[in-house]
């Protein structure tokens, strides 16, 4: 999942690199909000799928999920996974 356009993040010890980005499948996509969701039930829940989805073929998903991790990220679908920390490893 790209940043939202205009976030900055300090790069220490390369832990918060993001040239990983240019290489991610949801660069191709239309709507980065869908990233995003408002809730994980209801209509949530179907935006998280298609999320998934576009993160099910990215190159990238993996050091995706890291980075949220290692960043600490409290909203969105980085690398198939949400950012609920109950749901990292998945």
């Amino acid at each position: 999942m790209r940043a939202k356009p205009g976030a900055r993040y300090v790069e220490t010890g390369g832990h918060h690199r993001m040239d990983w980005q240019r290489d991610a499948a949801c660069a191709d996509t239309d709507d980065p909000d869908l990233f995003f969701p408002i809730s994980l039930n209801g209509p949530g829940a179907r935006q998280v799928e298609r999320a998934r989805a576009v993160c099910r073929r990215c190159p990238v998903a993996v050091r995706c999920a890291e980075w949220a991790r290692e960043t600490h990220q409290r909203s969105g679908v980085w690398g198939g996974v949400s950012v609920e920390p109950e749901n990292y490893g998945r």
